[in-house]
């Protein structure tokens, strides 16, 4: 395998709270997205994905005193979305301090918006999530406001438009595999990665480290987001302050519940796995931390 993967920690935010959910509903609350953050990125996370997962609910992004803070900490590119309908929107959390932006539900009532924004700010600089359910047919269709909505937009085919009006990358989500620990979704994945040429993010459903390697050599993904299996890593194994929450269920997080679909896996673990099973991706202890 020649490219470099890259192993991205995915934090969906709710007002000032990071959740984790299953097919992206049910959302618990994991802790303060700033703290999980500056750690993912001391522990060599390649880039971070900030998602506003109730953005599109009250047509906002609430991030931008957040993005600021952790632009201010970390040194790695920052992707956000959620709620980005106008290219005022993308300015502005860019100029917070974001590298990236994801656009969904913009995208697929107005495509394009997507040849646009890439006009005006880069390729580089937009990226486009698909949020994928299988149908019972076996088809796949793209939804919308956090895989709420239904749109009827074949995935396969709006992959292809995606990168034909410009977009640089696919943030590619399963929701059926979302927050199951049931492993990525291979053919939605392979198949997405095979009919574009931009790089492909693979999202939903890693439960261990044989998922993620699966993934990247026999799901062609270019990058991989993980969400609970590092959170609950951080929870299980690092000194958190639940008492510090603003809202949320902590007995849950206290009474160990939250683990037993996952291995929780640290970011130095997934990339020694990988590195050893002859995976490039960047040490983890490749960059200094910013002092």
């Amino acid at each position: 395998m020649s490219k470099n993967i890259r192993v991205i920690p995915r934090l969906d935010i709710k007002g000032p709270n990071l959740v984790k959910g299953i097919h992206l509903e049910g959302l618990r609350v994991l802790g303060k997205p700033e703290d999980f953050a500056r750690f993912y990125y001391e522990q060599g996370a390649d880039e971070l994905i900030y998602i506003d997962v109730v953005a599109s609910l009250y047509n906002r992004n609430s991030l931008h005193e957040m993005i600021t803070k952790t632009a201010r900490e970390i040194f790695i590119p920052l992707t956000v979305g959620g709620g980005l309908r106008t290219i005022e929107d993308i300015r502005s959390v860019l100029r917070a301090g974001a590298d990236k932006v994801s656009l969904n539900t913009a995208a697929i009532r107005n495509p394009d918006f997507i040849h646009t924004a890439s006009r005006i700010f880069g390729s580089s600089t937009i990226v486009v999530t698909i949020e994928a359910i299988k149908q019972p047919d076996g088809k796949y269709l793209a939804y919308i406001d956090n895989g709420r909505e239904h749109t009827g937009v074949e995935v396969f085919s709006w992959a292809k438009q995606v990168e034909q009006l410009g977009a640089g990358e696919i943030l590619l989500t399963s929701v059926d595999r979302d927050g199951t620990g049931m492993g990525y979704d291979m053919d939605l994945i392979k198949t997405v990665a095979e009919v574009v040429s931009i790089p492909v993010i693979a999202s939903g459903g890693p439960g261990r480290l044989e998922d993620i390697k699966k993934i990247v050599v026999e799901g062609s993904a270019d990058a991989i987001a993980i969400a609970s299996l590092l959170h609950y890593d951080v929870i299980k194994n690092h000194q958190l302050d639940l008492d510090s929450f603003i809202e949320g269920n902590v007995e849950f997080l206290r009474s160990g519940r939250a683990f037993t679909k996952f291995e929780p896996l640290s970011l130095p673990c997934i990339k020694e796995y990988l590195i050893h099973q002859g995976v490039l991706c960047r040490p983890h202890n490749e960059h200094k931390v910013h002092v």
